[in-house]
Protein backbone atom coordinates (compact mmCIF):
# COMPACT_ATOMS: atom_id res chain seq x y z
CA UNK A 1 0.00 0.00 0.00
CA UNK A 2 2.96 2.61 0.87
CA UNK A 3 4.51 1.50 -1.65
CA UNK A 4 1.28 2.45 -4.17
CA UNK A 5 1.02 5.63 -2.53
CA UNK A 6 4.71 6.80 -3.46
CA UNK A 7 4.00 5.81 -6.78
CA UNK A 8 0.47 8.14 -7.02
CA UNK A 9 1.75 10.68 -5.02
CA UNK A 10 4.03 12.56 -8.08
CA UNK A 11 1.08 12.90 -10.10
CA UNK A 12 -0.89 14.85 -8.34
CA UNK A 13 -4.06 13.41 -9.32
CA UNK A 14 -6.42 15.09 -6.50
CA UNK A 15 -7.38 18.25 -8.45
CA UNK A 16 -8.16 16.16 -11.57
CA UNK A 17 -10.29 13.18 -9.70
CA UNK A 18 -11.98 16.69 -7.81
CA UNK A 19 -13.50 18.18 -10.67
CA UNK A 20 -14.43 14.97 -12.16
CA UNK A 21 -16.62 14.12 -9.33
CA UNK A 22 -17.79 17.37 -9.01
CA UNK A 23 -19.01 17.40 -12.56
CA UNK A 24 -21.17 13.82 -12.41
CA UNK A 25 -22.67 14.41 -8.82
CA UNK A 26 -23.84 17.91 -10.07
CA UNK A 27 -25.27 16.76 -13.77
CA UNK A 28 -26.85 13.06 -12.01
CA UNK A 29 -28.72 15.55 -9.40
CA UNK A 30 -29.71 18.02 -12.35
CA UNK A 31 -30.93 14.97 -14.75
CA UNK A 32 -32.56 13.49 -12.11
CA UNK A 33 -34.52 16.79 -11.31
CA UNK A 34 -35.49 17.10 -15.48
CA UNK A 35 -36.90 13.64 -15.11
CA UNK A 36 -39.18 14.24 -12.39
CA UNK A 37 -40.37 16.40 -14.87
CA UNK A 38 -41.28 13.96 -17.87
CA UNK A 39 -41.49 10.83 -16.08
CA UNK A 40 -42.48 9.35 -19.97
CA UNK A 41 -38.50 9.75 -19.99
CA UNK A 42 -37.07 6.96 -18.27
CA UNK A 43 -33.31 6.32 -20.36
CA UNK A 44 -33.62 10.38 -18.12
CA UNK A 45 -33.42 8.44 -14.85
CA UNK A 46 -31.01 5.41 -15.91
CA UNK A 47 -28.73 7.95 -17.14
CA UNK A 48 -29.02 10.15 -13.85
CA UNK A 49 -28.50 6.19 -12.06
CA UNK A 50 -25.91 5.56 -13.74
CA UNK A 51 -23.89 9.27 -13.02
CA UNK A 52 -24.97 9.30 -9.43
CA UNK A 53 -23.20 5.66 -9.16
CA UNK A 54 -20.03 6.98 -11.09
CA UNK A 55 -20.33 10.36 -8.84
CA UNK A 56 -19.95 8.47 -5.67
CA UNK A 57 -16.86 6.53 -6.99
CA UNK A 58 -15.21 10.07 -7.62
CA UNK A 59 -15.92 11.24 -4.36
CA UNK A 60 -14.25 8.39 -2.55
CA UNK A 61 -11.60 8.50 -4.83
CA UNK A 62 -11.24 12.12 -4.31
CA UNK A 63 -11.13 11.97 -0.56
CA UNK A 64 -8.36 9.42 -0.83
CA UNK A 65 -6.16 11.00 -2.89
CA UNK A 66 -6.94 14.41 -1.29
CA UNK A 67 -5.78 12.94 1.89
CA UNK A 68 -2.51 11.76 0.59
CA UNK A 69 -2.25 15.52 -0.38
CA UNK A 70 -2.97 16.75 2.75
CA UNK A 71 0.15 14.62 4.18
CA UNK A 72 2.12 15.84 1.60
CA UNK A 73 1.95 19.51 2.01
CA UNK A 74 0.84 19.71 5.81
CA UNK A 75 4.33 21.10 6.69
CA UNK A 76 4.62 23.65 4.60
CA UNK A 77 1.46 25.53 5.20
CA UNK A 78 0.85 27.96 8.28
CA UNK A 79 -1.55 27.72 10.77
CA UNK A 80 -4.45 29.53 9.10
CA UNK A 81 -3.98 27.51 5.92
CA UNK A 82 -3.79 24.28 8.11
CA UNK A 83 -7.29 25.49 9.83
CA UNK A 84 -8.59 25.24 6.39
CA UNK A 85 -7.22 22.84 5.04
CA UNK A 86 -8.52 20.57 8.18
CA UNK A 87 -11.90 21.85 7.58
CA UNK A 88 -11.54 20.92 4.00
CA UNK A 89 -10.57 17.35 4.51
CA UNK A 90 -13.13 16.95 7.36
CA UNK A 91 -16.17 17.92 5.45
CA UNK A 92 -14.63 15.85 2.15
CA UNK A 93 -14.75 12.38 4.30
CA UNK A 94 -18.63 13.60 5.19
CA UNK A 95 -19.50 14.06 1.43
CA UNK A 96 -18.18 10.85 0.50
CA UNK A 97 -20.28 8.87 2.90
CA UNK A 98 -23.05 11.05 1.79
CA UNK A 99 -22.86 10.41 -1.67
CA UNK A 100 -22.04 6.66 -0.88
CA UNK A 101 -25.53 6.74 1.04
CA UNK A 102 -27.42 8.69 -1.79
CA UNK A 103 -26.40 6.56 -4.50
CA UNK A 104 -27.11 3.41 -2.85
CA UNK A 105 -30.80 4.98 -2.14
CA UNK A 106 -31.01 5.95 -5.70
CA UNK A 107 -30.45 2.11 -6.84
CA UNK A 108 -32.95 1.14 -4.35
CA UNK A 109 -35.12 3.69 -5.83
CA UNK A 110 -34.60 1.89 -9.28
CA UNK A 111 -34.93 -1.19 -8.54
CA UNK A 112 -37.89 -1.38 -6.13
CA UNK A 113 -41.59 0.18 -6.35
CA UNK A 114 -41.96 0.78 -3.10
CA UNK A 115 -38.97 2.82 -2.48
CA UNK A 116 -40.42 5.17 -6.10
CA UNK A 117 -42.21 7.26 -3.06
CA UNK A 118 -39.13 8.31 -1.54
CA UNK A 119 -37.85 10.15 -4.51
CA UNK A 120 -39.12 13.43 -3.29
CA UNK A 121 -36.72 13.58 -0.43
CA UNK A 122 -33.73 11.53 -1.86
CA UNK A 123 -34.02 14.82 -4.46
CA UNK A 124 -33.69 17.45 -1.41
CA UNK A 125 -31.40 15.25 0.24
CA UNK A 126 -29.34 15.76 -3.04
CA UNK A 127 -29.61 18.95 -3.49
CA UNK A 128 -28.56 19.87 -0.24
CA UNK A 129 -25.38 17.56 -1.00
CA UNK A 130 -24.67 19.57 -4.10
CA UNK A 131 -24.55 22.71 -2.23
CA UNK A 132 -22.06 21.46 0.29
CA UNK A 133 -20.31 20.37 -2.56
CA UNK A 134 -20.24 23.89 -3.80
CA UNK A 135 -18.55 24.85 -0.49
CA UNK A 136 -16.24 22.04 -0.82
CA UNK A 137 -14.84 23.78 -3.75
CA UNK A 138 -14.98 26.91 -2.46
CA UNK A 139 -12.65 25.47 0.37
CA UNK A 140 -10.17 24.73 -1.89
CA UNK A 141 -9.85 27.49 -3.84
CA UNK A 142 -8.89 29.30 -0.78
CA UNK A 143 -6.48 27.01 -0.21
CA UNK A 144 -5.10 27.44 -3.77
CA UNK A 145 -5.37 30.73 -4.46
CA UNK A 146 -4.96 32.25 -1.12
CA UNK A 147 -1.92 30.67 0.56
CA UNK A 148 -0.88 28.46 -2.89
CA UNK A 149 -1.33 25.14 -1.34
CA UNK A 150 0.23 22.37 -3.69
CA UNK A 151 2.13 24.84 -5.61
CA UNK A 152 5.43 25.87 -6.47
CA UNK A 153 4.60 29.60 -4.77
CA UNK A 154 3.28 27.59 -1.06
CA UNK A 155 6.63 28.65 0.73
CA UNK A 156 5.63 32.15 -0.35
CA UNK A 157 2.02 33.05 -0.16
CA UNK A 158 1.15 35.70 2.34
CA UNK A 159 -0.99 35.02 5.21
CA UNK A 160 -4.02 37.33 4.31
CA UNK A 161 -4.64 38.21 7.74
CA UNK A 162 -1.19 39.19 8.22
CA UNK A 163 -0.65 40.36 4.49
CA UNK A 164 -3.13 43.36 5.61
CA UNK A 165 -0.56 45.07 8.26
CA UNK A 166 1.92 47.38 6.74
CA UNK A 167 4.25 46.15 9.39
CA UNK A 168 3.94 42.82 8.89
CA UNK A 169 4.09 43.71 4.80
CA UNK A 170 7.88 45.80 5.67
CA UNK A 171 8.87 43.15 7.93
CA UNK A 172 8.36 40.19 5.08
CA UNK A 173 9.68 42.31 2.16
CA UNK A 174 12.86 43.16 4.28
CA UNK A 175 14.84 46.48 4.54
CA UNK A 176 14.18 49.30 2.15
CA UNK A 177 17.44 50.50 0.74
CA UNK A 178 18.11 53.99 1.06
CA UNK A 179 20.18 55.30 -1.83
CA UNK A 180 22.07 58.66 -0.65
CA UNK A 181 22.48 61.28 -3.52
CA UNK A 182 25.31 63.59 -2.69
CA UNK A 183 24.53 67.42 -3.05
CA UNK A 184 26.56 69.34 -5.41
CA UNK A 185 28.41 71.85 -3.57
CA UNK A 186 28.68 75.52 -5.19
CA UNK A 187 31.68 76.30 -6.41
CA UNK A 188 33.43 79.81 -5.97
CA UNK A 189 34.54 80.59 -9.25
CA UNK A 190 36.42 83.99 -9.92
CA UNK A 191 35.07 86.66 -12.46
CA UNK A 192 37.00 86.64 -15.41
CA UNK A 193 39.50 89.77 -15.72
CA UNK A 194 38.00 92.39 -17.58
CA UNK A 195 40.55 94.02 -20.16
CA UNK A 196 41.36 97.76 -19.57
CA UNK A 197 40.51 98.90 -22.58
CA UNK A 198 37.14 97.78 -21.84
CA UNK A 199 37.25 98.63 -18.41
CA UNK A 200 38.08 102.04 -19.33
CA UNK A 201 35.81 102.41 -22.22
CA UNK A 202 33.10 101.55 -19.53
CA UNK A 203 33.89 104.20 -17.24
CA UNK A 204 34.52 107.14 -19.89
CA UNK A 205 38.06 108.10 -20.79
CA UNK A 206 39.45 110.65 -18.51
CA UNK A 207 39.58 114.22 -19.81
CA UNK A 208 42.94 115.91 -19.88
CA UNK A 209 43.48 118.77 -17.69
CA UNK A 210 44.46 121.80 -19.25
CA UNK A 211 47.06 123.99 -17.52
CA UNK A 212 45.70 127.25 -16.33
CA UNK A 213 46.65 130.43 -18.78
CA UNK A 214 48.92 133.12 -17.23
CA UNK A 215 46.70 136.08 -16.44
CA UNK A 216 49.54 139.39 -17.46
CA UNK A 217 49.52 141.49 -15.17
CA UNK A 218 49.07 144.68 -15.85
CA UNK A 219 51.74 147.54 -14.38
CA UNK A 220 50.70 151.40 -14.27
CA UNK A 221 52.84 152.71 -16.67
CA UNK A 222 55.07 156.23 -15.30
CA UNK A 223 53.74 159.94 -15.75
CA UNK A 224 54.84 161.63 -18.72
CA UNK A 225 57.53 163.97 -17.23
CA UNK A 226 56.27 167.67 -18.17
CA UNK A 227 57.66 169.82 -20.96
CA UNK A 228 60.73 172.26 -19.67
CA UNK A 229 59.39 176.03 -19.78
Amino acid sequence: MDAALKFLEPYQLHPVVDHFSMALLIVAVLIDLVASAAPNRTWLRYTALLLMILGAIAAGASYFTGDMEADRIWDALGQPAKDVLSRHAKLGEYLAIIFGVLAVWRILIQAFGFMAGSRGIYLIFALVAIVLLGYQGHLGGILVFDYGAGTALMAAAPVPSEAASPQAASTAAGPIPTVSVPTPQPTASAPPPVPAASASTSMGSPKPVSAPTPVPSVQPSAAPSGASM
